[in-house]
């Protein structure tokens, strides 16, 4: 039987509820140190099994990393793929400030397969924008996305360094997003990859591949994206 106390809660629970208004008042912030399994043990007057089932939780929930030797600490933000939003909404939505850096814009007319995935002719030309997005300070992700430059050529004029892409397309183009095919995998980062997000060459990234469509059915654009994996998952609920 677990631990319960008065008002019904198992004590592990009341824990991580302390833990977790901590950390959206303020109080804990990633990087910051959490009280150890026998400090906590101590506060909440409970058994050295219990805290430590409560930091458990945490850390299967991705609130929490736990390093062999040094303790418990605030994990970093994840962001959790579970809605087709812009990345812009994603992050604006968990309150992070989102910013982009763009590393390329500009008409191609090398990406025959992604033309086609666009349901355009193979020759058709494309618009190609690549941005580095940020949390703050810190990379996150590189994103690359191609459109028809005859439908969307004035995009190469437009600010795409702050601004969600999706409200671009909605607003000034009457592009209304409706649903995304996508494909989803782990892969490894380049050389260039790896020195844009400030990672180990080599190391796991997600990726997703996109198809985005509009409410009449007509593809909008391809979005490949290579996210850090250790800022973002991908959420799965599935039913029987």
């Amino acid at each position: 039987m677990p631990h319960v106390r008065k008002n019904g809660l198992p004590a592990y629970k009341q824990i991580q509820d302390a833990i977790v208004k901590r950390l959206e008042h303020g109080l804990l912030r990633p990087g910051d140190l959490v009280d150890s399994e026998r400090e906590l043990a101590r506060i909440h007057g409970v058994s050295l099994m219990t805290a430590r089932h409560a930091l458990t939780g945490l850390e299967r929930e991705g609130m929490v990393v736990r390093r062999r030797g040094a303790g418990t600490f605030v994990a970093p933000p994840k962001i959790h793929f579970n809605k087709l939003m812009s990345y812009t909404e994603q992050m604006s939505g968990r309150g992070l400030a989102v910013s982009s850096r763009v590393l390329s814009l500009g008409a191609i007319h090398t990406e025959q397969e992604i033309a086609a995935r666009l349901a355009l002719p193979t020759t058709c030309p494309l618009i190609k924008l690549e941005r580095l997005r940020l949390s703050g300070d810190e990379p996150c992700a590189v994103e690359t996305c191609y459109f028809s430059a005859g439908e969307f050529a004035s995009l190469t004029r437009a600010r795409l360094d702050r601004v969600s892409l999706f409200s671009i397309l909605e607003h000034d183009y009457g592009l209304q997003i409706a649903h995304a095919d996508e494909e989803v995998d782990a892969t490894i980062a380049d050389a260039q990859t790896a020195r844009l997000l400030r990672i180990p060459h080599g190391a796991a990234v997600l990726r997703i591949r996109q198809i985005i469509y509009s409410t009449t059915g007509k593809p909008g654009l391809y979005v490949l994206g290579l996210y850090r994996s250790d800022r973002h998952s991908l959420f799965i609920r599935r039913f029987r």
